[in-house]
């Protein structure tokens, strides 16, 4: 995970969010990346499933496209990534 240092924060906003913390039952750490998981998260999540049903709808695949699809799909295992 990568680590982020956040300067002059005013005294009135960190001891509101020690309050917020202390009410949540977590540290303030935790407390301030749960504010920024909100705060940058898309409402509702991305849902990859729905979104290619969806797009199958509006291409009007029928169930014999999603085979050829299927048949011409490569699955051999693929071979891991080596960084020399």
């Amino acid at each position: 995970m990568a680590t982020m240092t956040i300067r002059n924060i005013p005294e009135e906003v960190h001891r509101a969010i020690k309050a917020r913390a202390a009410a949540n039952g977590r540290s303030a750490e935790a407390e301030i990346r749960g504010i920024i998981g909100d705060a940058v998260r898309h409402p509702g999540g991305l849902r990859m499933g729905e979104a290619l049903q969806a797009l199958g709808r509006r291409l009007e695949l029928s169930d014999a496209d999603i085979a050829t699809i299927e048949a011409q799909r490569d699955t051999r295992p693929v071979e891991p990534v080596r960084f020399e």
